[in-house]
């Protein structure tokens, strides 16, 4: 929902009535996350993709359907269907769409949630998918200190709002299941709780035009995206537009700040572009002790690599901190320009993601996607 909600809130503002189709669960090889989603618009517009284009057709029907007569359906796709091949889901995954009709009175809470979004604000929203006719279409809104909505039942709240709580904490979505009257144990009432966190941080280190190419790539890919130099001639925004910030400080002072902030954690991406010794020892000598920082990616010649290590053995890192390091940084794609290294790091960030190895598919067999 994250890429359609201002789309969506504009024409609810309008008073119009659409329809949202979401991703509640996928199996398999399926093309999308749970989460994804797509809007039929009062017009017949669509915005967002739940499938990748292998069954947005049978969606945008089921979509038109839905928002005229207001039932919501809970819809399987996938290839034990007998309509696999029609639909076009050939990629040998399943995936269950939530397709719902929506106004400004039936998501009254949608404007909390966009500006939660917009604010990095971290919110949950739980809406129950299966079960009772009366009880689907239903939301819970959780906050870290307050929950909003209700799914009819003081019971069902408890459990569900709870459970989110856990599952917003960690910044997963996922599908509940309950018995009818809010029984962890049972089954009958499928709620999906979709998880709104900050996005993950990506820090590049180094003003030069190498940056402003892994900048612009990591904001694509979804980071919030800072670059640092001690600089200040060659750390300005007007030289960097992809970043989010650009902070005129000494690289290894700049992390220890963000770090005792709290504002690193696994999801973080160091990405050292520097390769001076006086910028990217004291640096990596912060991040390498960083446990909680999850990529740490390091650019330089094989050469200026192993004299970097000599310099951090000499401050006393062991072997162990050091293989954190991703040096020479990035996938071996031959990549030459500033645009192509910035494709290497980020391939090796999402193969680091994911547990993919980095080699061509077609050399390969079994599942292209991984749990």
């Amino acid at each position: 929902m994250r890429d359609v909600i201002e789309q969506l809130r504009s024409w609810l503002a309008e008073g119009e009535a659409v329809a949202l189709a979401t991703v509640v669960a996928t199996y398999r090889s399926a093309p999308r996350q749970p989460g994804a989603s797509m809007v039929v618009g009062p017009r017949g517009e669509v915005i967002g993709s739940v499938s990748g284009g292998c069954v947005e057709g049978s969606v945008y029907e089921l979509g038109q359907q839905v928002r005229v007569d207001g039932c919501p359906v809970l819809q399987r796709y996938g290839v034990s269907d007998d309509d696999a091949l029609s639909v076009g889901l050939t990629c040998g995954g399943t995936l269950d769409v939530f397709v719902e009709k929506v106004t400004s009175e039936t998501f009254v809470q949608l404007d909390e949630v966009a500006s939660a979004i917009r604010d990095d604000t971290p919110v949950a929203v739980a809406t129950v998918v299966a079960g009772p006719e009366e009880r689907v279409g239903r939301r819970l809104l959780i906050w870290s200190d307050r929950v909003d909505g209700s799914t009819g039942s003081a019971r069902i709240d408890h459990a569900v709002s709870t459970d989110a709580a856990g599952l917003l904490g960690a910044g997963r979505s996922a599908m509940l299941t309950y018995g009818p009257s809010g029984d962890r144990r049972g089954v009958g009432l499928d709620v999906f709780v979709e998880s709104f966190v900050p996005r993950p941080r990506m820090i590049v280190f180094g003003a030069i035009d190498f940056a402003a190419a892994v900048a612009r790539l990591g904001g694509f890919l979804g980071y919030r995206v800072t670059v640092c130099d001690a600089r200040p001639i060659f750390a300005t925004a007007s030289r960097f537009p992809g970043a989010d910030d650009v902070v005129v400080e000494w690289p290894h002072r700049y992390l220890k700040n963000e770090a005792d902030a709290g504002r690193t954690d696994r999801r973080t991406a160091l990405c050292v572009l520097t390769h001076d010794p006086k910028f990217d020892v004291p640096l990596l000598q912060v991040a390498l002790r960083l446990s909680e920082v999850g990529y740490i990616g390091v650019m330089g010649s094989r050469r200026t690599h192993e004299d970097r290590l000599v310099r951090l053995r000499a401050e006393g890192l062991t072997d162990r901190e050091i293989d954190r390091m991703s040096s020479p940084v990035g996938l071996d794609l031959g990549a030459r320009t500033p645009e192509e290294t910035a494709v290497s790091i980020a391939a090796e960030l999402i193969a680091q993601r994911w547990g993919g190895s980095g080699a061509r598919l077609a050399d390969g067999g079994g599942p292209i996607h991984r749990p």
